[in-house]
């Protein structure tokens, strides 16, 4: 079941967290979420472990170990605590009714789910047999349908003992074979359990009703109430005469009073008390356990309930085998009575065969009955005490049965009742976690399509100007006084466009563009826009600098550098481009609501586009105030003089050669 996958993504996440996990899982070529109450192949878990013990460098049995320690917290934290808690007064009660639990959990998942293992609908969960040793350990054996997955019980059943009865337990295989005493090919480990102590006998009260030391505690208090006893044995008669009205009950004779209630004894002391002959009449007995049997050590059938007559009429002929009308479907052991007395303490489920049932069952599902087994030393006899294995309505009526073949007693009639509505439950819970689950994907792929158009968004404008724009607020224009602006364009761009196809002239535009924005990144300058052949860029805008000035002087110089990449289409030479750089003062901000543009507003950008216009081609053109915030910064520059600028008169200009103190991989951010 998912439950399982999704726990040891849980462990995953929690201790080594999500990029871990995403690595595990996109190796292992799983998705990233399971459905709770969903089957899944094998294959997945076993690929997620084996995975798990790559990416983290750990063996395979210390990763299994661990997943079995969380996976007892995983079960508690999901609602199963209190059911867990319940199976046992101690560590040998609880793994004694370990498949007990398997066989609740299959009337709610209609499958076997395994709380040490995890099983898909087609397979049977891992069954146990725990055996007392006379030094205090026990030996466990463990069966499964699935190798390799062995040390996941240590990590549970120490958890479980850890935390219900506050002891700690050391585990180890003593023996590890093929499985023989149950049919088909099952791995059976047997585990040493050996207990020890975790705190001393006066703290583990505090923790563990199930521990020793309350013994002694409860013999103190025997002692106490026989010694009163006593002493109001002798002087009942004195206390009877001298007794003028009723006097108010001490705490100790209230107790007494609890305990020895009906001349018994205290509850640790108990011995049962039996009939000299059965005060019950074979008719009654059958009627009133319908689904019983009793057979000898051949199987022959001594006695069977009425309601098991009536669906199986062979059952009628005493004598008959039982297992020709039966077979064992958990567990899984041959049919004998050597196999089934070494599986005592497991709840046994018997399933009809269909070549011995009436004609009228020929169609419908054969009939399950569960229910535990009782040896008869005196009478070397099995007693099979059962009912019939119903998960809801619907499987009841399918056997066309009824509630009233049930005895009044048996609480199969109410599990039935309740397995149906819970049967709703969980369809209803897997309906809304299938639209949870499809609600995160969406929300997932929403948010990826989000991160798509901000980063186009971004692209367009600078980030917090469109922020602000999303958000609605209006974008106030901004007042720069220092920044370098840049234009370039290509030289001869007209009679290129003259002489080529438009297709021609948008792949040169292109591959020489995606040089430049390259670029823009490298050395963290902001792109204006591109007119045609005409590339602006501008530093120290819309985030102020100091450095904006050899910031866009280095960018100058990777435009040369990288120019010479992009092909003339009519030449078959590089191309050439020109370079104009000026700094000044500019006012920015954002034009139009429809394709909105952040656009530079002064002189500043006037006088940039004249140094580009008026620049040389492969040279980079600086005004004299870019040279006088680069002469300084080992740039290596050369004087051109006074030119003509249009509509400026005559200015002093520069050229820019090189960055003294950079390499062309620096300038061009190759490593």
């Amino acid at each position: 079941y998912g439950f399982i996958n999704t726990c040891l993504k849980s462990l995953v996440v929690e201790k080594y967290g999500e990029e871990t996990w995403e690595k595990l899982r996109l190796q292992a070529g799983v998705q990233d979420s399971f459905l709770t109450f969903e089957v899944y192949k094998d294959e997945i878990t076993m690929q997620l472990v084996d995975k798990a013990c790559k990416v983290l460098g750990v063996p395979a049995d210390i990763v299994l170990r661990e997943f079995g320690k969380y996976f007892f917290e995983f079960c508690k934290r999901s609602g199963y605590d209190h059911m867990l808690r319940t199976l046992g007064g101690n560590l040998y009660e609880f793994i004694e009714n370990l498949d007990a639990l398997h066989s609740y959990l299959s009337l709610s998942y209609q499958a076997s789910f395994g709380f040490v293992c995890f099983s898909p609908q087609e397979m049977n969960a891992p069954s146990f047999r725990v055996e007392k040793n006379e030094d205090g350990s026990m030996h466990l054996h463990y069966y499964s349908d699935r190798r390799g997955l062995c040390h996941i019980v240590p990590g549970i059943i120490g958890a479980a003992a850890l935390d219900f009865f506050n002891i700690e337990i050391s585990m180890k295989i003593v023996n590890q074979t093929e499985e023989e005493e149950r049919t088909g090919k099952k791995e059976h480990i047997v585990f040493l359990v050996t207990q020890n102590p975790l705190f001393p006998c006066k703290e583990r009260n505090e923790f563990s009703s199930s521990s020793q030391c309350p013994v002694d505690s409860e013999r103190q208090i025997e002692n106490q109430l026989n010694k009163e006893d006593l002493e109001k044995a002798k002087n009942a008669n004195g206390d009877r005469g001298n007794s003028v009205c009723p006097v108010k009950k001490s705490h100790w004779k209230t107790l007494r009073g609890i305990i020895t209630l009906g001349k018994g004894k205290l509850l640790r002391g108990f011995d049962p008390v039996y009939p000299k002959s059965l005060w019950i009449d074979t008719k009654t007995f059958c009627n009133g356990l319908p689904f019983h049997m009793v057979f000898d050590k051949e199987l022959k059938v001594k006695q069977a309930g009425v309601s098991i007559q009536k669906i199986v009429p062979g059952l009628q002929t005493m004598g008959i085998c039982l297992d020709q009308y039966f077979r064992i479907v958990h567990p899984e052991v041959p049919f004998t009575i050597s196999s089934i007395q070494k599986f005592i303490n497991s709840q046994f489920v018997f399933q009809t065969r269909r070549e011995m049932m009436p004609e009228s069952w020929k169609e419908r599902p054969m009939l399950e009955l569960r229910g535990q087994m009782m040896w008869m030393e005196p009478l070397q006899c099995m007693l099979y005490l059962c009912s019939p294995l119903l998960r809801s309505l619907h499987e009841l009526e399918e056997r066309q049965m009824h509630i009233a073949d049930i005895a009044p007693h048996d609480v199969t009639r109410d599990l039935i009742l309740l397995n149906q509505q819970r049967l709703a439950e969980m369809e209803l819970s897997n309906q809304l976690e299938r639209k949870k689950e499809e609600l995160r994907i969406l929300s997932k792929h929403l948010e990826e399509e989000k991160k798509k158009t901000e980063a186009l968004l971004y692209a367009m404008l600078p980030q917090h100007v469109a922020n602000q724009l999303k958000e609605g607020k209006r974008v106030e224009a901004g007042e720069f006084k220092e920044c370098t602006i840049l234009f370039s364009d290509v030289v001869t761009f007209t009679n290129i466009c003259a002489q080529c196809e438009p297709i021609q002239i948008v792949l040169m535009l292109n591959s020489m563009y995606l040089r430049f924005d390259r670029l823009t990144t490298v050395h963290d300058v902001y792109k204006v826009e591109t007119i045609g052949d005409a590339y602006m860029v501008v530093g120290g805008v819309p985030v102020p600098v100091p450095t904006h000035a050899e910031r866009v002087a280095n960018f100058a110089l990777g435009m040369i550098m990288a120019a010479k990449g992009v092909q003339n289409p009519v030449s078959g030479n590089p191309i050439q481009i020109r370079v104009g750089i000026h700094t000044g003062p500019v006012l920015a901000g954002v034009v139009g609501e429809k394709m909105p543009r952040y656009c530079l507003f002064g002189d500043t950008v006037n006088i940039a586009s004249r140094m580009e216009s008026h620049g040389v081609p492969s040279k980079i053109h600086l005004s004299s105030s870019a040279y006088q915030c680069l002469k300084y910064k080992n740039f290596e520059i050369t004087e051109r003089g006074e030119i003509e600028v249009k509509g400026k008169g005559k200015m002093h200009t520069y050229f820019l050669i090189r960055n003294k103190s950079a390499t062309e991989n620096e300038i061009m951010g190759r490593p």
